[in-house]
Formats: structure tokens, C-alpha cells, sequence
């Protein structure tokens, strides 16, 4: 099979490297990769979300099956333009289409979504400038602190939580107003859940489901879970507190009704969905939708999936998934992040990259890479992510950071503390 990966990141870098294993796989394509994906593919400078570029390029170059990683394409419909075009509609694209992409593109549609199949979350109300009243009377009806989302997608910065009443609502005034551009021409108010959060990750052909790992992440820049939130240092699979009691409330409660739900709605969906979940006691609700995995959970899941991942993504194409076998690593992997200094701030490219060659017994994902004149420099905020499997948690985390030790770049910032808290809470893991 000819493959198209769209997308840059790390993500994208994780499913290149395992789908370039796959003995189906003839020829990989990564629109527009980055220096990590450029060694198990060929990069092509097109955008992802240039679709009419894409169907040029696929036309060429016999491509069989288009996989989406980040969601912007998948928001803005890539999934539907090249199954409406009779040229294109041979072409699987592995992602929903741009009616199920909403469950992350809409922050409203998604809590509605919930709430029509019984889905368990945060109580919730949608507000806009015209309905602002309505707002304010719904936060004097929460207790504190409250939590306010841009409806739209806002890069992952469209999510406050503010602890005093007033603040909030001269927040959401802000929002409203345009603080996150079109994203919060609404905004959802909810109520706020006090517990642990990870991250589940589902495949779907639209009628059975396969559930990968589960993960959490690491959202702060700073250790002990302080300063700015990014796009994510460091994540960690599987985690303890999602035994198996947990995960089946998660499978009869959240994944069967929600892969039923879009069902029932007509709405074409064959892809990844992204659960974000909180354990409230010993149960499990929903935070958010993703339409795609998750970034850096992905550079720790897919490693610990040994099945074959294009054999699995040609039975989401055919509606054959249920007939396939999902096999797990026994071990634990963690994956942590190498960011720019000043990241999520500003920050400085174009730093070259040394000692990626000493690294040994790790995997490393790239993300904000380039390679200039036969070498690799820094191009984004988080630049690469160092993973590990061990039989223990401690093994992978040891492996991570010695690895990390090796590889060299000006203003390095990474978090020494990803998975303190699990090892804490729970001893050797």
C-alpha cells in the first residue's frame, strides 16, 4: 500500500515509525513531517490541510490510504473532500469526517453529544454575548472554582479555571469578546471535577472498537504540575489508577455509547477517538473529545502496540476491525519531552540538535525539528520526545532520562518529574 501521513509533530513521527514496520506498507508519504519522520518516510512540503495539493499529490503518487494526525484537517473536513470527489473516493482516509471531527471542534457539540446518549460529564451551559446573563447566573450557581472553554479550537489554550465568582465572569466577558478569536464567540461554562485524569484512546470503524493503552500526561511546564500549560512534557502508559474495574465502566459507559451514539446519528466516523477522562471516586466521566490521538501520549502508546497498525487501520477502512487481534506490550513506557527555552513562551529555532546518534536502548520522536545542511536544528517549542519501555515504570523513566543526558541543544528545557507523582501514590510501578 502507498500510505499519506498528514501532519509535523511527534504524533505523527510515533505512527510514522510504527507503520513503516507494517509488511503491508509499500511506499510512506508524510505531508509535511519533520527531521524524525524524513528517516522512516519521504516528506513532502505540502500542508495539511491544503487538500487540494494533497489530491494532486495523491493522484501522482497512487496513494491508497491517507492517515490524519492532527485535527485541524480533520475539523475542516479532509475526510469529506476526498470522499466527495468521485476522483478521490478510493482513497480510505483513516479519521472521522467533518460532522464527527466536531466532538472536538465543538466544544458544545460534544457536551450535547453526551447528553443525548447518556454520556456521564460535567454539568455544563453554553453561553454567547447574547446570552451572557445567563452565564453569570449559572456561575452563581456552581461552586468554586469554575472552568470556562472556548467552543471552538484555540491551539489548547481556550480553557480557563478561575476560582473567585467575579473574575469569572469578567473572564468570560473577555472570552466572549473575542480574547481567543472565533473560537470563543461561545463559550461553555462547567462545572468543576476534582479527581485524577488520563487519557483512553480508541479506534473505530464505526461499528466495533479496539482500546489502546491508556495514558496520562503532563500538561505544565513546570514541575509539581506549575506555570503554563503546553502541549504536553511528558506522558506515561499505562497508568494504575485505570485497573480493570475502572476500564469497564469506561467501555460500557463512555466508549460503546459513544461509537453507538455516532452511529445511531449517521455520522461517518473511522478513526482515533481521544477520551479525556477524570476519575470522580471510582468513576469514570468525560472532560473532552479528541477526533485524533493525543500529543506526547502518542509517542508512549503506539510503542506499546505490537500488532500491526496499517493491518489495523485497513480493517477500520473495510469495516473489519472486530475481526482483528490487538496485542499490548506487557511493559510500561513513558515518554518525555525535550522543549526550547522560553517554551510555551517565546522561544528561539534554529539550534542545533547533538547527540541524537549516543542514544541508545530509547526511542526519539522528533516534533520541532528540521534538518539543515545534514543536520537537525530546532524548529518549534517541544522538540523531541525521548521514549523508554521498561518492566517497571522506574526502568522506562531511567532509561528516558540518561538517554536525555546524551542529547544536546542550546537553552534544553525538559520536566524531571514526569511520573513522580504515580510513584508516589502508588510505590514501585
Amino acid at each position: 500500500m502507498n500510505l499519506l501521513l498528514l501532519g509535523s509533530g511527534g504524533r505523527e513521527h510515533a505512527l510514522a515509525w510504527k507503520l513503516s514496520e507494517s509488511p503491508l506498507l509499500n511506499r510512506l508519504y508524510i505531508a509535511p513531517g519533520n527531521a524524525g519522520t524524513a528517516a522512516v518516510g519521504t516528506n513532502v512540503p505540502i500542508g495539511a490541510t491544503d487538500f487540494d495539493a494533497l489530491k494532486t499529490f495523491s493522484l501522482d503518487h497512487g496513494i491508497d490510504m491517507i492517515v490524519v494526525g492532527p485535527e485541524a484537517p480533520l475539523v475542516e473536513g479532509v475526510y469529506d473532500f476526498f470522499h466527495g470527489d468521485e476522483e478521490t473516493r478510493h482513497i480510505r482516509v483513516i479519521g472521522p469526517s467533518k460532522e464527527g471531527a466536531m466532538l472536538e471542534g465543538s466544544k458544545d457539540f460534544a457536551k450535547n453529544f453526551m447528553v443525548r446518549h447518556q454520556i456521564p460529564t460535567a454539568r455544563f451551559l453554553t453561553v454567547s454575548s447574547e446570552t451572557i446573563e445567563e452565564g453569570y447566573a449559572f456561575i452563581d450557581s456552581l461552586p468554586s472554582p469554575y472552568v470556562l472553554k472556548a467552543d471552538g479550537l484555540a491551539a489548547g489554550k481556550g480553557v480557563l479555571i478561575v476560582d473567585d465568582a467575579d473574575n469569572a465572569k469578567r473572564q468570560l466577558g473577555e472570552m466572549l469578546d473575542g480574547q481567543f478569536g472565533e473560537a470563543s464567540r461561545r463559550v461553555v461554562i462547567e462545572e468543576f471535577l476534582s479527581g485524577v485524569e488520563c487519557s483512553v484512546f480508541v479506534l473505530t470503524d464505526g461499528k466495533s472498537y479496539k482500546i489502546l493503552p491508556v495514558a496520562k500526561d503532563y500538561k505544565r511546564i513546570g514541575e509539581g504540575d506549575s506555570g503554563l500549560n503546553t502541549g504536553g512534557m511528558g506522558a506515561v502508559s499505562p497508568v494504575p489508577f485505570a485497573d480493570a474495574d475502572f476500564m469497564e465502566k469506561v467501555r460500557t459507559r463512555i466508549v460503546e455509547p459513544t461509537v453507538n451514539g455516532l452511529r445511531e446519528e449517521g455520522i461517518p466516523y473511522k478513526g482515533f477517538i481521544f477520551l479525556g477522562l477524570i476519575k470522580v471516586g471510582e468513576d469514570p466521566k468525560v472532560i473532552e473529545y479528541n477526533a485524533r490521538m493525543g500529543d506526547p501520549e502518542t509517542q508512549a502508546v503506539i510503542p506499546l502496540v505490537q500488532s500491526d497498525l496499517l493491518d489495523l487501520m485497513v480493517g477500520v477502512a473495510t469495516e473489519t476491525l472486530g475481526e482483528r487481534s490487538l496485542v499490548i506490550d506487557s511493559r510500561h513506557a513513558v515518554a518525555v519531552v525535550m522543549a526550547s527555552g522560553g517554551y510555551p513562551g517565546s522561544y528561539e529555532t534554529g539550534k542545533p540538535i547533538d547527540g541524537l546518534g549516543e542514544v541508545s536502548e530509547s526511542l526519539v520522536f522528533h516534533a520541532g525539528t528540521k534538518e539543515v545542511d545534514g543536520g537537525v536544528v530546532t524548529s518549534g517549542g517541544r522538540v523531541l520526545a525521548v521514549t523508554s519501555l521498561g518492566a517497571t515504570m522506574g526502568e522506562a523513566l531511567e532509561a528516558s532520562y540518561r538517554n536525555i543526558e546524551k542529547i544536546r541543544f542550546e537553552k534544553r528545557y525538559f520536566r524531571r518529574d514526569i511520573g513522580k507523582d504515580i510513584k508516589e501514590a502508588y510505590g514501585t510501578y
